[in-house]
């Protein structure tokens, strides 16, 4: 890299929400852009650059970043080619598990100029690290979408976040990640709790819950389901916290 900011950071721009976040509140002022999605921090002020399926190669291009951050699943490959093309180095993470994102923020801090290790990160490792085992163990189905329904399936972040906090993914087999599900086989399934986050689909109480009849439904944050990055630290007490107050109490979760 051959450009830095005026604290000595390289300049970076983040095409991933939970990033964003992450770098904007470890190394300040490293970042120049991020995506129309990225809401956190509220106050982040930098050039807007599009979606995370569609960002402006050329925008990202005019900002002349020394470091983009994306991710696999997040990022379309034919963006990352083309600002690669451009000339800009590009980081891309993997994240399918919580170990995983702790390693990959970490990687991801390093490369943006993070001089140590912050304490959210630290937080966050020992959060998750002491954990207790769950006493009881639920099956649930977890819609990201509707119109089409859409559910977790395998090697998700989220649903690995789920598994730890004793909710097992009905659909952690299927063959695609992200299946779509006719909601007829969804209620067929038998699940025993249906998650419902409020991202990327907003489920609320009025929108979603009725589609399942009297199976029990948790509404959950999606920042603190989905996100990896300072959330880390709050999402076991959270998450715990929304899982056990869906109605019937999740067959006591």
């Amino acid at each position: 890299m051959t450009g830095t900011t005026s604290t000595g950071a390289p300049r970076v721009v983040s095409l991933v929400p939970s990033l964003t976040e992450a770098v904007a509140v470890t190394v300040p002022g490293a970042l120049a852009g991020a995506t129309d999605w990225c809401s956190h921090p509220p106050d982040l002020d930098v050039v807007r650059v599009g979606g995370t399926k569609s960002p402006r190669v050329e925008r990202i291009v005019g900002i002349g970043p020394d470091l983009v951050v994306a991710n696999e699943e997040e990022n379309r490959g034919p963006d990352l080619d083309a600002l690669r093309a451009a000339g800009i180095e590009v980081l891309v993470t993997e994240v399918r598990d919580v170990p995983g994102a702790l390693r990959e923020l970490d990687r991801v801090l390093t490369a943006c100029g993070a001089r140590t290790r912050p304490r959210w990160l630290d937080d966050a490792e020992s959060a998750w690290a002491g954990l207790p085992a769950p006493e009881h163990r639920t099956a649930a189905i977890v819609p990201i979408w509707r119109r089409p329904w859409m559910v977790l399936g395998r090697d998700t972040f989220a649903g690995d976040v789920l598994a730890r906090l004793g909710v097992d993914n009905v659909y952690a087999g299927h063959e695609d990640r992200y299946p779509r599900i006719p909601l007829a086989e969804l209620r067929a399934a038998a699940p025993e709790l249906v998650v419902l986050p409020d991202e990327p689909y907003r489920f609320t109480p009025d929108d979603g819950p009725e589609a399942f009849g009297d199976v029990p439904c948790a509404l959950v944050d999606g920042r603190h389901l989905t996100w990896y990055g300072p959330s880390l630290a709050r999402a076991p007490g959270v998450l715990g916290g929304a899982l056990r107050a869906a109605p019937g109490d999740a067959k006591g979760m």
